[in-house]
């Protein structure tokens, strides 16, 4: 009963994302005249020429790709897809037919338009990432990339990605009467965008990977342990220059914690530190009390 509800929970929250999406793009997008990135960065261009409804085209042009998702992909992953894909496109034309223009941002000069660039992009971050995390996608280019991911995975989708971006932008172009600032805006939103989707999900499980080669593996550890509250592994290590017997000690740490770690390190001046980033952790990575 618990894993029904739960799975509920989320399918309700992609719905309210995704309609939040809609409310994005006709506060932000829609007025000031730019296209956003990928699938739906084509359809606002061709909504601006023809006038065409942006929900009908989207749930249209979005048809076979959930096809798609059904026969090759994994089923929650289609199926979430798919309740995203349909509450976007309800919530675009029911958006439509209210007229939300009177709480719609319209820029009155160049810098306002790239205010609106930014403030649609970090929406759009923040409900792209939400939908990932919950299991699905926001369909459109993220079904072809999850194909082609699924067919093969030994390809980089940045490029493919990083191209239909790229022609979105050189489209606006020349769908906005020859004018380059659709073109810086789709520029932005799309950075604005990837930077905020790649924060939210990695920036919670990002920490800092120090290893340390010491000859005082015991203090240091102690010393560490005691001060940030965190584990630390030893494994027998040997320099190579002076042939003498060392320990290296792998500590990984919340990102808050580096100051201190550092602190605690300038106590043993005869330690060398490797420092890298951790994307993400797994398992057990609770603080010691």
């Amino acid at each position: 009963m618990i894993a029904v509800k739960n799975k509920v929970l989320r399918y309700l929250i992609i719905a309210m994302v995704a309609a939040l999406a809609a409310l994005n793009y006709e506060i932000f997008v829609f007025p000031n005249n730019f296209a956003p990135a990928g699938l739906n960065g084509f359809l606002t261009i061709i909504r601006h020429l023809t006038g065409f409804t942006f929900g009908y085209m989207s749930l249209l042009m979005n048809i076979p790709l959930l096809v798609i998702a059904f026969k090759v992909l994994k089923r929650h992953y289609a199926i979430k897809t798919f309740i995203y894909v349909v509450s976007f496109s309800v919530a675009s034309v029911l958006l439509k037919n209210a007229d939300v223009s009177a709480f719609a941002f319209y820029a009155k000069d160049g810098g306002e338009r790239i205010m609106a660039a930014i403030a649609a992009g970090v929406f759009n971050g923040v409900f792209y990432s939400v939908a990932l995390s919950m299991g699905g996608s926001t369909g459109g280019m993220d079904i072809v990339a999850s194909f082609i991911n699924h067919k093969k995975p030994e390809y980089s989708l940045v490029w493919l990605i990083f191209l239909i971006n790229i022609i979105v932008a050189l489209a606006s172009f020349f769908a906005y009467g020859m004018d380059y600032v659709p073109v810086i805006l789709c520029i932005v939103y799309s950075f604005v965008t990837t930077r905020v989707d790649d924060t939210i999900l990695k920036g919670s499980r990002s920490a800092a990977k120090f290893e340390v080669i010491t000859s005082h593996p015991d203090e240091l550890s102690q010393d560490l342990m005691s001060k940030l509250h965190h584990g630390c592994t030893v494994i027998p290590a040997k320099g190579m220059y002076s042939h003498s017997d060392k320990s290296l000690l792998i500590c990984v740490v919340n990102n808050l914690q580096i100051a201190d770690f550092e602190r605690v390190l300038a106590k043993y001046e005869d330690t060398f530190v490797v420092v890298s980033s951790v994307t993400r952790t797994y398992g057990n990575f609770k603080r010691i009390r």
